[in-house]
C-alpha cells in the first residue's frame, strides 16, 4: 500500500488511472441521457394511465408495469451477458466503453422509471384536478403542472438513478467493459497490486460524494414548493398555472 505514495507508481500507473477513470465517467453521462430519455416518459406514463390518473387506462397501466418489474428483476451483470448480441447490434461490439451503454440503458431505464413515478405521485392531486377543471389538456398538466412541482424530488431522484449506474459501470468492467472496475479487476485483483485496488475504491467513494452534493444542492436550490396550510400551497400552485389559461383568473 506504500507505494501508493510514492512517484514510481505514479509514473507508472497515473495515466492509466486517468484514462479509465474518463472511461467511467464517460459511460456514466451517456447511459444517464439515454436512460432519462426511456425512463421518464416511462414513468409518466405509469402516472397518467393509473386507476386515479389523468388517463387511465388499466391495460396499458399493467403492461408497463409489467415490463418495468421484469427489467428491474434481472442482476446487471446477467442482463448485459443475455443481451450482448443486441448490444453488437446497436454498437458493433460486446465489449468496452460503447459495449458497456447499451446494457447500462436497458439495466438503468426501468429503475429510472420507477424513480420517476414515485416523484410524480408527490404531486399535490388538488393542484392537478385544479389544472383539469380549467381546462387544462394532459400534455399541459404533464409539464406545467407535475414536472415542474416534482422537480426537487426528480433532482434528487436523479442522484440515486447517477450512482446507480455509476455502481453498474464497476460490474461492467468485470466482464471487460473497461473504467475503473475493470481496473480494480485486471490490476488489484489480478495481479494483486493492492494500491491499484485502493485508488479505485477511493475515486469510486470521491464520484459518489461529488454526484450526490451537486444533485443535493441543486435539489435544495429549485425547491420552491410554499410552506404553510394546504390551502396556501394550492393558491400558490394555482397562480403557477395563470400562463397555461390566464383568462380563467380574469
Amino acid at each position: 500500500m506504500l507505494e501508493l505514495f510514492t512517484a514510481a507508481f505514479w509514473d507508472q500507473y497515473g495515466a492509466l488511472i486517468w484514462k479509465e477513470t474518463l472511461n467511467t465517467l464517460t459511460m456514466v453521462g451517456v447511459s444517464t441521457v439515454f436512460a432519462y430519455l426511456l425512463g421518464l416518459p416511462l414513468g409518466v406514463l405509469l402516472v397518467i394511465t393509473q386507476e386515479h390518473g389523468i388517463r387511465p387506462h388499466k391495460l396499458v397501466n399493467q403492461v408497463l408495469g409489467w415490463i418495468i418489474n421484469v427489467g428491474r428483476s434481472l442482476p446487471f451483470i446477467i442482463l448485459m451477458i443475455s443481451i450482448m448480441p443486441f448490444t453488437k447490434l446497436i454498437v458493433g461490439t460486446k465489449i468496452g466503453v460503447k459495449g458497456a451503454i447499451v446494457p447500462l440503458v436497458v439495466s438503468a431505464a426501468p429503475f429510472i422509471a420507477r424513480m420517476v413515478e414515485t416523484s410524480l405521485t408527490e404531486v399535490d392531486a388538488g393542484v392537478v384536478e385544479a389544472a383539469q377543471s380549467m381546462g387544462a389538456s394532459p400534455l399541459q398538466i404533464v409539464w406545467k403542472v407535475y414536472l415542474p412541482e416534482a422537480m426537487p424530488s426528480l433532482v434528487l431522484g436523479g442522484s440515486i438513478s447517477v450512482i446507480t449506474i455509476l455502481a453498474y459501470t464497476a460490474i461492467a468492467g468485470a466482464v471487460g467493459a473497461g473504467g475503473l472496475g475493470d481496473l480494480a479487476i485486471r490490476y488489484g485483483y489480478n495481479r494483486r497490486v493492492d494500491s491499484m485496488l485502493l485508488v479505485t475504491v477511493v475515486l469510486l467513494i470521491v464520484l459518489v460524494q461529488v454526484i450526490q452534493s451537486i444533485f443535493s444542492r441543486v435539489s435544495n436550490r429549485i425547491d420552491t414548493r410554499v410552506s404553510g396550510d394546504a390551502r396556501k400551497g394550492v393558491i400558490a400552485q394555482l397562480r403557477k398555472l395563470m400562463p397555461i389559461y390566464p383568462n380563467k383568473f380574469r
